[in-house]
């Protein structure tokens, strides 16, 4: 009887593990991304632009969806103008964020020419049916861009929301059928439109516009807040709220987010000539941002850090992220690096301006850097920065940059005590890499090891 006793509890406790996967394996989200505006079109509005991640739908192709197997991590879905005549395409998370394929592949830092370079390296071998080359294999314009690598140009606020294998498999099957061809238009069928609809998909009227605080056009902070409220009136489903930071690097930081009156209130070029012109408008402004509270609503506030590589975690500290600020300083300092960030910056960047992108033998992003009469070839991901063929210096450079960038004030979080942990780390190893030996082991293995590809042409 004791056998049997030990067995049956063995063949018990198996059944209630097994019953546990089985609820894991089902379980899914939906996550509407609400990311920051950027560049010309953040100049002159800041409502920025809305997508959905759904961790349980997954792209066959851009254009075509399936429920995801196990181990797959979903696909994001949004609503663009101008690509390739679409109404909506599909792109899987981690190329969506960073235009690769692999997390150890994320560049630490970046500038113009290597995000140009990903960006159409992934769209000549993924998304040639909604943008495909130009007569003669060149690179078409567009907005298809905005496909791939969204965190390089700006930060985003992810809302997420527990849903279910079946809501998942209704929804692959109504939008594969649907017809797929674009109708945008800025004022009512545009990317938040098409977030409320999905999110409404799969709990209808959990999102609606404001006719008041937006004057009736659908705005993605409206669509973060309302998912907000749905949420706290729903405590069953799981809910978690984070940010996606801005990768560092050269391109400008992406600004707040704003609703339509918030963004003509806090913007002078607006709110100040409405003054003058016309005092009785820019009252009633004032008015509708007051009452209706819609500057109210912070989407950083209590949000955790998102990285492809770990769990959500809670940004750094204020005193922790000082205090790795001023060691960071001393250490800059004692290594007699460079003088200020702005300075490291600048001429890291003047660094990186005058190296070709490519990809190691692994598909890896890499640099091809010249001093002098010798070229050598480094890495730029945390999966290649210490490679046999690259530069000590070269990574010391790229870390500090990052970590300046890491630590610097301001919203949204930038990053985890982990984070820290481990950037620092790498630098450590970078202080105490000898260039010597690297140089003469990238004399002996250039052109042997990697396989070099210019911007424009194909791998």
């Amino acid at each position: 009887m004791p056998r049997w006793g030990k067995t049956l509890r063995s063949l018990s406790t198996l059944l209630v593990l097994m019953a546990a996967c089985a609820v894991l394996a089902g379980a899914s989200s939906a996550t509407l991304l609400l990311e920051e505006p950027y560049g010309k079109l953040g100049f002159f509005t800041a409502t920025g632009h809305a997508a959905v991640y759904l961790s349980g739908v997954c792209a066959e192709t851009p254009l075509v969806l399936r429920p995801c197997a196990p181990g797959e991590m979903g696909a994001v879905i949004s609503r663009y103008d101008g690509v390739g005549g679409y109404d909506w395409v599909a792109i899987p998370l981690i190329p969506y964020l960073y235009a690769v394929e692999r997390s150890e592949d994320i560049p630490l830092f970046v500038d113009s020419k290597m995000v140009g370079f990903l960006r159409d390296q992934y769209r000549r071998k993924h998304l040639e049916a909604v943008a495909p080359d130009l007569i003669g294999g060149g690179t078409p314009g567009g907005n298809w861009y905005e496909l791939v690598g969204s965190a390089y140009d700006r930060a985003a606020y992810a809302f997420e929301i527990e849903t279910s294998a079946a809501q998942d498999e209704a929804f692959v099957r109504v939008y594969n059928q649907a017809a797929n061809r674009s109708h945008f238009h800025l004022s009512y069928r545009n990317c938040a439109d098409f977030a409320k609809d999905v999110i409404n998909f799969y709990y209808p009227k959990a999102l609606h516009r404001s006719v008041v605080a937006d004057a009736g056009i659908t705005t993605p902070k409206q669509m973060a807040k309302t998912l907000v409220k749905f949420s706290e009136h729903h405590p069953d489903l799981e809910f978690s709220h984070y940010a996606i930071p801005q990768v560092p690097g050269s391109p400008a930081r992406s600004t707040a987010v704003h609703g339509v009156v918030e963004s003509f209130f806090k913007a002078k070029k607006y709110i100040v000539p409405s003054v003058v012109v016309s005092p009785a408008f820019a009252g009633c402004v004032a008015a509708v941002y007051v009452g209706t509270g819609a500057g109210h609503f912070d989407p950083a506030r209590k949000a955790l850090v998102y990285n492809a590589n770990r769990d959500l975690e809670p940004p750094v500290g204020p005193e922790d992220r000082r205090s790795y600020e001023i060691e960071l300083n001393h250490l800059a300092a004692a290594e007699l690096s460079l003088t200020s960030n702005a300075h490291l910056e600048k001429n890291l960047v003047r660094m990186m301006n005058n190296a070709a992108p490519g990809f190691d033998s692994e598909g890896r992003p890499v640099l091809r850097l010249r001093i002098g009469e010798e070229a050598f070839n480094v890495g730029v991901a945390s999966g290649n920065i210490f490679a046999a063929n690259s530069s000590g210096h070269f990574a010391q450079q790229i870390l500090e940059a990052r970590l300046h960038e890491e630590l610097r004030r301001g919203s949204p979080p930038k990053v985890s005590e982990s984070d820290v942990e481990r950037d620092w780390s790498l630098l450590q190893k970078a202080l105490n890499t000898s260039d010597t030996d690297v140089n003469a082991r990238s004399a002996h293995q250039t052109g042997t090891q990697l396989r070099w590809t210019q911007s424009g042409n194909r791998p």
